[in-house]
């Protein structure tokens, strides 16, 4: 082949356009946060300068919520733009690979290195197999190293443990990471990068050094608002489904074991830590050369119980379970805004399609958020969807929480008067309107639960069979 021959072969192979203004993306994620964050204000103790700085700096979004209240499932769901229901993946298996609906789906790391960029990340983004999304990938660490003998609860489940632990904060995966990032923002690159950067904390072993359950003094804790009646006016399938077959603690037991101030000061201060490592990324992007450049996405898997509803941990269609941080900070968008519509994380996905400026994926059932960004008061129909196995689903309007089970038994939350979700209001004439506005987002197509071996399985599986006696 000649040397005109061959220049003309290279000029035809199509490449992804590179500019050199195109936007950087740093996505965070912070592994079973709740709304214990300064600017949301869940807990009065909560200590997140950091988070409340990032917040600052673009939208937060008070009123967001995961697609599955489960690591697997939502992750699975933000990174493909697809809704549980609609791949059939509910619980902590199967991978998303395993899922025939997703096959040949572009995960969103894949979408942004197929248009030119660099992708590399560090920690948790998706559940698991970080390493097949990313063109570097960084293992930091895992959940990180444990005592010999469990702190605070010796029975139960490996990772169902809390306490200070260990000596140093060099010894804590997720300031691995964090260094880890902080060293690629000195770097310089010949690419616009899209980076995750994926934080363990506060997810069980709540383990930190001590200095950090310092700043939460056990004899100060403040408990979560938890009445003894609350669960009254539920259904035995909402009670069998968010409590049978579950490996974390019953609440009686943290109550009667006298764990329940100390588990919340270990939540408190994994936050806190988690916060802390947040801050070295950010205050080295903000002082690098990408500083102006960068679009920054905040958020969290899925939220958390640490005893409201008389329970503990995730799986749940409560505010507790589904509610979660998401931070968008865009160049070009306005800073400290806060917008109470509804979002999803399923939202992400296109959001940052849009601000990149890269072509939109119709087959995405997310919404972009960048009309949000620019007026947090517009009309906005659409609602966050969650589910917690095929039948099992939350409706979440800006006001309204509506839950209807696979049994049929159903729940309404006015979040306005009732933020504690105490008063299930379904059971009333004069809210079956509302039921009704909210039960038309009810999907009417529903994949099957696919195969796997999951505690969410053995739970769902577990409240059916209970409801069939």
């Amino acid at each position: 082949m000649t040397r005109l021959m061959l220049l003309f072969v290279l000029s035809t192979i199509w490449v992804p356009a590179f500019s050199a203004d195109k936007p950087n993306v740093l996505l965070i994620s912070i592994d079973d946060l709740n709304d214990w964050v300064g600017v949301l204000g869940g807990h009065p103790q909560a200590l997140t300068p950091n988070i409340d700085r990032l917040a600052a700096m673009g939208t937060l979004f008070e009123n967001a919520h995961c697609q599955s209240p489960v690591c697997n499932p939502s992750r699975a769901s933000m990174m493909t733009g697809r809704y549980p229901h609609t791949t059939g993946i509910y619980f902590l298996a199967p991978d998303l690979r395993q899922a025939p609906v997703l096959k040949g789906v572009k995960t969103l790391p894949e979408v942004f290195a197929d248009n030119g960029y660099k992708t590399m990340a560090t920690g948790k983004i998706f559940h698991t197999g970080d390493r097949r999304f990313f063109q570097e990938y960084h293992p930091s660490g895992g959940f990180g190293p444990r005592p010999e003998k469990k702190i605070s609860q010796p029975h139960g489940h490996p990772l169902w443990d809390w306490g200070a632990f260990p000596a140093e904060d060099s010894m804590m995966p997720d300031l691995n990471g964090a260094e880890w990032a902080v060293e690629q923002l000195k770097k310089k690159h010949d690419k616009p990068f899209f980076m995750g950067v994926g934080f363990y904390r506060p997810h069980v072993p709540m383990y930190a050094p001590q200095k950090w359950f310092d700043l939460h003094p056990r004899d100060k804790i403040q408990l979560p608002l938890v009445r003894d009646d609350d669960r009254d006016d539920l259904s035995q399938y909402a009670i069998d489904l968010t409590n049978l077959k579950h490996v974390s603690p019953t609440h009686q037991w943290m109550t009667e074991a006298g764990q329940w101030e100390h588990a919340v000061q270990a939540y408190l201060a994994s936050v806190t830590f988690a916060d802390y490592c947040l801050g070295l990324v950010l205050d080295e992007l903000e002082s690098s050369e990408y500083s102006n450049n960068t679009i920054i996405v905040l958020f969290s898997d899925h939220g958390f119980h640490l005893g409201e509803k008389q329970r503990w941990a995730k799986r749940s269609l409560w505010e507790d379970g589904t509610r979660v941080p998401l931070v968008i900070a865009a160049p070009g968008y306005k800073s400290d805004q806060r917008c109470r519509q509804p979002a999803e994380l399923l939202d992400v996905f296109p959001t940052l399609l849009d601000l990149a400026g890269l072509p939109k994926d119709d087959a995405q059932e997310g919404q972009s958020l960048t009309g949000l960004m620019k007026n947090p008061k517009q009309t906005w129909n659409h609602p966050a969807i969650t589910s917690f196995g095929l039948g099992n689903f939350s409706i979440r309007s800006e006001r309204y929480r509506f839950i209807q089970y696979h049994d049929g038994s159903q729940e309404l939350y006015d979040l306005d008067e009732d933020p504690n979700e105490w008063t299930n209001l379904a059971s009333l004439p004069k809210y079956q309107e509302i039921i009704a506005q909210h039960a038309a987002f009810l999907p009417a197509q529903q994949h099957p639960v696919l195969p796997g071996k999951s505690t969410g399985h053995d739970a769902y599986e577990a409240a059916n069979a209970n409801a069939s006696r």
